[in-house]
């Protein structure tokens, strides 16, 4: 009796043992997805950094005098690219002054566009139009990437809170993930002006 009790001891304690790898092992399998979901909007927003000096510069020899416009698109994108967030230690707070300083660079863009309208023969310069198609693809790309980083942290947040999961996530340290959210005023559309 003694040596079938020891035995179902050990099993249980073997079951316990595995699956407290097993789960740990799927929390940080699911913490990197996050972080890489998380690089993955970084080189979104990088690429338009990228991309911004190349439009101001074919901007620039058609609009020399709209330079207050073309000065806050540089600068916006200066603030933004300077906002860098450690993604194994994300905050609600962080996300938000990041997207902050992206909304800076979407707003200057956005009256740099407006600028553009004064001036019909740089609307069909060949190399303008391929950075605003390329500047307009990655805004989509953004798009996209936010909506992946939401989705796994959103998984990765729920792996979390359900049980049993959630006493493996609190005795390892598992933090939950903030998401991307809409900006205040979002839903209210734009009104450009000319």
């Amino acid at each position: 009796m003694k040596k079938s009790s020891v035995i179902i001891v050990l099993i249980v304690a073997a079951i316990v043992v595995v699956w407290g790898i097993t789960g740990y092992n799927g929390l940080v399998n699911m913490d990197e997805g996050v972080q890489t979901k998380w690089a993955d909007v970084e080189t979104q927003y990088q690429r338009r950094a990228d991309l911004i000096p190349n439009l101001v510069n074919t901007v620039k020899g058609y609009a020399a005098h709209e330079s207050e416009t073309l000065q806050a698109v540089v600068e916006a994108r200066a603030k933004a690219t300077s906002v860098n967030i450690d993604p194994t230690n994300m905050s609600a707070e962080q996300i938000a002054n990041f997207q902050k300083a992206q909304d800076g660079v979407s707003s200057a863009l956005g009256r740099l566009l407006v600028t553009v309208e004064k001036y019909p023969d740089l609307k069909a310069n060949e190399n303008f139009r391929e950075l605003q198609a390329q500047l307009e693809g990655t805004e989509n790309r953004i798009s996209v990437a936010r909506h992946d980083y939401n989705e796994a942290a959103r998984k990765y947040n729920t792996t979390l809170r359900s049980f049993p999961k959630n006493i493996l996530a609190g005795m390892f340290g598992f933090e939950k993930k903030a998401y991307f959210e809409a900006q205040e005023g979002s839903e209210q559309a734009p009104t450009v002006q000319f």
